[in-house]
């Protein structure tokens, strides 16, 4: 049995891509977000999968990308593009979704560090960590 996590979706991340996704994909948007949520709650088990990569683990906070697929498309979670930043926060049994986005969202060159960029300039409580 694996602990549950309260999964709180960061209003940055609701406010720039995920708004993206819900307008390109509608309902198999709706589909894809509650399949998110869910397997966030039970985040540990994700963490020992491909699927997940602990970017920071610092004290009770871990930095991880994750990657999804959406609903009723014909692509794999790695060839979609489509990745989650999170932090999970041990301590408080909560995972915070800080970036939900396309590769292709963040223009060229390399993803890890425009992601990066964007969690300094838009989360001042986990610049230090990155």
């Amino acid at each position: 049995m694996s602990i549950k996590y309260s999964v709180l979706v960061e209003h940055f991340a609701e406010r720039h891509f995920i708004k993206n996704f819900k307008k390109k994909y509608k309902t198999a948007w709706h589909i894809t977000y509650k399949a998110i949520v869910e397997e966030f709650k039970r985040i540990n088990p994700l963490l020992n999968t491909s699927i997940a990569e602990v970017i920071v683990h610092v004290a009770n906070i871990k930095i991880v990308k994750t990657e999804f697929r959406v609903a009723g498309t014909k692509q794999s979670r790695k060839a979609s593009g489509n990745r989650c930043i999170i932090a999970i926060h041990e301590d408080k049994k909560i995972v915070n979704i800080l970036l939900v986005y396309h590769k292709s969202n963040l223009g060229d060159g390399n993803e890890t560090i425009k992601w990066k960029e964007i969690i300094k300039k838009n989360y001042k409580e986990y610049k230090n960590l990155i």
